[in-house]
């Protein structure tokens, strides 16, 4: 037993000098030395050639446009406004929708260059988490563009619109609610395009919408049960991935969004309240307000815990596509509060969410030139630098985060002869 755990001990330091001398490669232009690296081509200079990085262009960048997105639909609701803010916001989204279709191209030029990752992405233990995203993205443009296209291209749009590996709970990040993410978003993208149907399709947009946000609600709040698990037995994760627990403050704030959204846009003379008293609709609109105020504070709190947790490990982060955790679910946390005012008429917390709404900008700005900073640097969009990577537990072995020991069966883990 003595010897077991010396020789774990010695490929624990191991692993980690390993982990110090892949930073320093890779601040040099150098690819990492793994055994994916190894089968890289590079140019003369042993740097790798923008083809050879694209082919690990991952589902992670499109938490990109999905938090662009959610800029643009925060400017164009923010309640405090001054001229020229609506053309910003315009800017802003066809910044977004642009970006959505560029990200688009590179993912398919990576399947067309190998058509093995396809498969490979979707089961990535690591990487397949992030491919809701897609989804997260489109679902924001379609809400974007009724907040932007719809009052200027006519009741055509309106009409449009209404037709039709082994993970352990060591590693649980709130990124296994992002699968439920886009379900979850039917709610809220319901109740935005609701009021500017006829009647007949709103009830059924509404319920509809109701349902699925019910469903994403009902499995993110479960997977909560599992992140506290993992915190309180394991600890924070490693800092780079600390901004990804900001993904928590996403489903309580969209559902909040969903409740208020979805109760007022219930249109009075649709057949289910049509046939009862009118108090009924009133009462569910007060008690929708009442919930998503409930559910705010949750909101609130994982907000709290992912910031503390964040400032707590600033000094040790370098930039990782996760960073963009800290925008697109803090813009469902601003929208519920611009809602909750609304309902409230209370100018204060208005202003509460417009200085909400300045914070996210400044830092989506940051945020996207350090990204621009890492692809430069090749930190990012490099072999064994992204979410397609193997050795996928990589972070929580280098700040000493416990993690599970790996099975033999599992297709990342090389299986060693017994014998010498």
């Amino acid at each position: 037993m003595a010897l077991d755990q010396g020789l774990l001990s010695r490929r624990y330091r191991s692993s980690r000098q390993e982990d110090t001398n892949t930073s320093k490669d890779v601040e040099k232009g150098r690819t990492p030395d793994s055994d994916e690296s190894k089968n890289t081509r590079s140019t003369g200079d042993g740097k790798v050639p923008w083809k050879e990085r694209i082919t690990h262009f991952t589902w992670a960048w499109f938490t990109f446009p999905m938090s662009t997105g959610g800029i643009a639909l925060l400017l164009a609701q923010t309640p405090h406004r001054f001229t020229g803010l609506t053309t910003i916001g315009k800017v802003v989204y066809i910044y977004d929708l642009a970006t959505f279709l560029l990200l688009t191209a590179l993912i398919l030029t990576r399947f067309l260059l190998r058509p093995s990752s396809l498969p490979l992405s979707l089961l990535h233990p690591t990487e397949a988490l992030f491919f809701p995203t897609f989804f997260l993205a489109l679902v924001i443009i379609l809400m974007g563009a009724q907040a932007y296209g719809g009052p200027e291209v006519g009741s055509w749009f309106n009409e449009a619109e209404a037709k039709e590996g082994m993970l352990t709970v060591q590693s649980m990040t709130p990124g296994w609610i992002l699968p439920i993410f886009p379900v979850m978003l039917c709610g809220t993208y319901a109740g935005a395009i609701a009021p500017y149907q006829t009647t007949e399709h709103a009830e059924a947009i509404l319920v509809a919408g109701l349902t699925f946000q019910g469903l994403g609600w009902t499995v993110s709040f479960m997977m909560f049960a599992l992140l506290l698990h993992r915190l309180m037995q394991y600890g924070l994760p490693a800092p780079n991935l600390r901004p990804g627990l900001f993904i928590a403050v996403g489903p309580p704030s969209f559902t909040s969004i969903a409740l208020i959204t979805i109760t007022s846009s219930f249109p009075p003379e649709s057949h289910y309240f049509s046939t009862r008293p009118a108090v009924l609709l009133q009462t569910i609109q007060s008690l929708a307000v009442l919930v998503a105020i409930f559910l705010w504070c949750l909101a609130f709190w994982f907000f709290s815990l992912a910031l503390l947790s964040t400032l707590h490990g600033l000094r040790k982060m370098t930039f990782h596509l996760i960073w963009y955790g800290m925008i697109f679910p803090n813009v469902g946390f601003t929208l519920a509060t611009i809602q909750i005012g609304k309902q409230l008429d209370s100018e204060g917390i208005l202003w509460v969410s417009s200085a909400m709404t300045i914070v996210l900008v400044v830092v989506w700005l940051g945020v996207m030139a350090m990204h621009g900073e890492a692809v430069w640097r090749r930190r990012i969009l490099m072999p064994g630098m992204d979410e397609d990577k193997d050795e996928y537990k990589s972070e929580d072995r280098r700040h000493g985060i416990p993690v599970p020991p790996s099975r033999p069966h599992s297709p990342h883990v090389r299986v060693r002869s017994s014998t010498r």
